[in-house]
């Protein structure tokens, strides 16, 4: 029953390629295709409607204020009003823009970041599109997001929006390097680009309890922190949402989008955020392979989605708490301390891998990664270099 239920999904697309069993094996492949895309769609269109309210009663809650209550049974209805309101909104273009470019760079935002998610395995032989470099196509495809970035600034014709996407540009590409940096430890002791590999790869368990996943390595786990932090900027959430600062700027490389279109790069943001988070779920945390192995009889999805949704609110936590970091600040980070501990997660790796994945590995690891860090730690210590600040109040 457990196997049954396990694989619902599997058999329910099988029964569906068996109604089509006699057609040539061209459409075949075709109707499988279709099968999963609709698959993804639904799945991830869903749950971006779903986040996008819950995320609102989160905030509120941990902000002590009223969240959306009004459409729908405790406000569940408020993601059709706002998808109604969107449609109906005039759609307002600038008339020395380019047309065709503005039009088309909300789309392929939201086209790649469904691209992204069809190489992820959401549970035992879930994979929408199984191909020998997924990690390289999902890098691949994903840096095609500058440019579509970039469309968006330059159609505008609007020189704030230039320089929102500028700002955005610099950031993602900054950001983008100790993010792909950060996979590589993985991808070297597994010896595969292939994700259902990776999660092959982190099967079993240490003593029976303790899962092999690699987040409970040294290297692993300031790997995943760096990759995540890495995908919060990518995915322009607080505290790293400078280019879409709305007190500031607007929205940035949005500022001449409106209606539908606006609503385009919202969707694309979370449908990234999905991708981002489900990537770091495969290669850090075990995909979709139980904590345990007495719970190894609850759906392998099921697991999966409950990780992927952890990380979800860990993003909508920091967006509670964090105010926004300044662009100097951003940019520090990024190369002066994630870019060198992305390199160090490499060396860490191979260390740990070279003597032996046991504890001494474990062990040396660990030493690398605190050398390291507490060498940054000093070269980038920043307390004597500000004047102390005195507040005067008045009387």
């Amino acid at each position: 029953m457990s196997s049954a239920l396990d694989q619902i999904f599997v058999h329910l697309k099988g029964w569906l390629l068996f109604l089509i069993a006699g057609a040539p094996s061209w459409l075949i492949q075709i109707v499988s295709s279709l099968i999963n895309i609709v698959a993804v769609l639904a799945v991830f269109l869903t749950l971006f409607a779903l986040i996008s309210v819950l995320e609102r009663k989160i905030l509120a809650r941990m902000q002590n204020r009223y969240g959306p209550n009004r459409v729908g049974p405790f406000g569940l209805f408020q993601p059709i009003a706002d998808g109604i309101k969107m449609l109906i909104k005039e759609d307002i273009v600038p008339a020395r823009a380019d047309k065709v470019v503005h039009f088309l760079a909300p789309v392929i935002l939201a086209a790649i970041a469904i691209l992204t998610l069809g190489v992820i395995p959401y549970g035992r032989n879930m994979t929408p599109f199984t191909i020998n470099g997924g990690i390289l196509f999902f890098f691949a495809v994903g840096s095609v997001t500058e440019l579509a970035v970039f469309m968006a600034g330059w159609a505008s014709n609007n020189k704030f929006s230039m320089l929102g996407a500028m700002r955005a540009i610099a950031q993602m590409f900054s950001y983008e390097l100790p993010l792909i940096i950060a996979v590589l430890p993985v991808v070297m002791v597994v010896g595969s680009l292939v994700p259902d590999r990776i999660v092959a790869a982190q099967g079993g368990y240490t003593l029976g309890v303790v899962p092999r996943w690699f987040v409970f390595t040294p290297w692993g786990a300031t790997a995943f922190l760096l990759f995540f932090v890495s995908g919060l900027v990518e995915s322009n959430r607080t505290p790293f949402d400078v280019p879409e600062g709305e007190s500031e700027i607007v929205a940035g490389h949005m500022t001449e989008y409106s209606g539908f279109k606006y609503a385009t790069f919202f969707m694309a943001e979370y449908l990234g955020m999905f991708a981002v988070s489900g990537l770091a779920v495969t290669m850090f945390l075990g995909g979709w392979r139980a904590p345990l192995g007495v719970l190894e009889f609850v759906p392998s999805y099921v697991w999966f989605f409950l990780k992927l949704s952890a990380l979800l609110f860990v993003y909508i936590w920091l967006r509670a708490t964090l105010p926004r970091t300044r662009v100097d600040q951003m940019m520090n980070l990024a190369w002066k301390f994630m870019l060198p501990m992305a390199f160090t997660c490499v060396i860490a790796a191979a260390v740990w891998h070279y003597a032996g994945r046991g504890l001494r590995g474990w062990l040396w690891a660990l030493l690398v990664i605190v050398v390291v860090y507490s060498a940054l730690s000093v070269l980038l210590d920043t307390r004597g270099k500000f004047a102390r600040r005195i507040y005067r109040f008045a009387e």
